[in-house]
């Protein structure tokens, strides 16, 4: 008999659901079957689809997506409970006790003349919670995840650096750091070292990621317009040579970026 489900609740229900799904006896199979480390992927998919959605500006999909993102943090918190090491309730007044404790201003007395003192006691109350925690790492990079998007992380460790001084004043001298990188990497691929070039690739990505720095702009959203804008262009010009009969395929590359000269000149849509 299929058992129904409470709509009053919103997030009691979903808890429910899960639960359902998890249950040794009556769940589903797969959901039965995974683990943290199983489900770790999905999460990340997820959030990267919640970035998609909101650079679409499509709130629909982004309903959607937030939906599937809060239906993964209900999954760990759901095995978590089985292990009898928290459950959804610990998460969520988890986050809760943190919001409070890191906005003083907000909740409590304090006040700060200028958003970088704010950022400043942010910085401190973090650094507090990780020697509460234990933690021994005094540097200035403690904190910053491994696990995070490479260009994020790159953002990340430059901004730590940033704030005890390790840092271009101006735009000027990481243009020529990008310059000085790229002619590194020309080296390596002249040499035809593998290994050097990797490297050399890193270091012009995380130049780039500081230039973007620099100017206030996302690298990791800038390349997702990027990826979007380019695969927009390709699947036009396919389009394009399919309207003239023209198979893409056999076309010689200068052929094919006339094709494509010619879907960038066209007006740009909404």
């Amino acid at each position: 008999m299929n058992e129904t489900f409470s709509k009053e609740a919103s997030i009691e229900r979903l808890i429910a659901i899960m639960a359902r799904l998890r249950d040794p006896e009556i769940g589903c199979p797969w959901d039965i079957e995974q683990t943290f480390r199983s489900i770790a992927s999905y999460t990340i998919e997820e959030a990267h689809e919640v970035a998609e959605a909101i650079e679409r500006n499509d709130m629909a999909d982004l309903k959607d997506e937030l939906g599937d993102l809060l239906f993964q943090v209900v999954f760990h918190a759901r095995m978590a409970e089985e292990q009898a090491a928290f459950a959804f309730d610990d998460v969520a007044d988890a986050i809760s006790d943190k919001l409070i404790r890191r906005h003083p201003h907000v909740f409590g007395n304090e006040t700060f003349e200028s958003s970088e003192a704010q950022t400043e006691s942010w910085e401190r109350i973090k650094a507090e919670e990780r020697a509460a925690k234990g933690e021994q790492d005094a540097s200035a990079m403690a904190g910053v995840s491994k696990g995070l998007p490479a260009l994020r992380r790159a953002v990340k460790l430059q901004k730590r650096a940033a704030r005890v001084g390790f840092d271009w004043p101006t735009i000027d001298p990481v243009f020529s750091k990008l310059r000085e990188e790229a002619t590194e990497l020309e080296q390596a691929i002249a040499a035809n070292d593998h290994d050097n070039m990797e490297e050399e690739v890193g270091d012009l990505l995380f130049v780039l990621a500081n230039l973007a720095r620099h100017l206030n702009v996302d690298p990791g959203a800038a390349l997702r317009r990027s990826n979007q804008k380019f695969e927009q262009r390709f699947r036009a010009m396919e389009s394009l040579a399919a309207e003239r009969g023209l198979d893409l395929d056999s076309l010689s590359l200068a052929e094919q970026d006339r094709l494509y000269n010619v879907i960038k000149a066209a007006p740009r849509t909404k």
